[in-house]
């Protein structure tokens, strides 16, 4: 029997679902965690997806543990919280090629690719997904690069670390962004915020009734048609 899990890495905790997907075949659910945390436990931070299969006889269980998912990989490695809600105009974080490379290198054996280079394409196209740049450009812009060989020896020799001095021109690229988005963002909430004010003004007050049928006109309004006046007589 197999069951597929996504646990914390090295963080798994007992819990309903859990307990139900176990308790009825009989396995040591204490034994289970323990196990999984320590296989997962060099992906802490991340969720990490595992599987078990259950000899339902013996009772005795095995763990297979896959990479996570692109996206956690990424987070991990260029210290993002979470992915861009609007990653077309919002970004996260601007990446060296050589970090994108090291999470092809991990993530590569998961995936259906031939080369480390399909892997480094497939890892930026998760880049643009939630927001990362990568050397200041679009990930688009360098998979073009990438399919022109610009990055070749970095791909072949597998380069994963960037120099610190590449390190810092990109922080310092990354902050000038960070501030433009960031008066982006104020300026939308502040629009936001006048037309919300510019609603509640123009809504009626709460409790406000609509004039009842038959009341005077206010004071200025054009009266009412009168009824045709009755027809002369011969």
């Amino acid at each position: 029997m197999q069951i597929k899990l996504l646990v914390d890495g090295g963080a798994m905790k007992p819990g309903p679902a859990l307990s139900q997907k176990m308790g009825p075949l009989g396995i040591n659910l204490g034994k289970v965690i323990s196990e999984v945390n320590r296989v997962t436990s060099e992906f802490r931070g991340m969720k990490v997806p595992v599987i078990m299969d259950i000899d339902t006889k013996t009772k005795n269980f095995t763990l297979k543990t896959l990479t996570p998912p692109a996206s956690e990989l990424l987070k991990k490695e260029f210290g993002v919280e979470k992915g861009a809600q609007q990653p077309n105009k919002i970004k996260v974080a601007n990446a060296s090629f050589e970090g994108i490379v090291k999470v092809a290198k991990v993530k590569q054996n998961d995936m259906f690719v031939n080369s480390l280079k399909e892997a480094v394409k497939s890892i930026l196209g998760t880049c643009t997904s939630i927001g990362i740049l990568v050397e200041g450009k679009t990930p688009k812009e360098i998979i073009e690069e990438v399919n022109q060989g610009k990055w070749k020896d970095t791909i072949d020799k597998g380069i994963e670390k960037p120099s610190q001095e590449k390190l810092d021109k990109l922080a310092s690229e990354f902050e000038k962004i960070k501030k433009a988005q960031d008066a982006y963002l104020k300026e939308i909430e502040k629009k936001k915020e006048e037309a919300t004010a510019a609603a509640a003004a123009a809504a009626p007050a709460p409790g406000a009734a609509a004039p009842a049928a038959g009341a005077a006109p206010a004071a200025g309004a054009a009266p009412a048609a009168t009824a045709a006046a009755p027809a002369k007589k011969k």
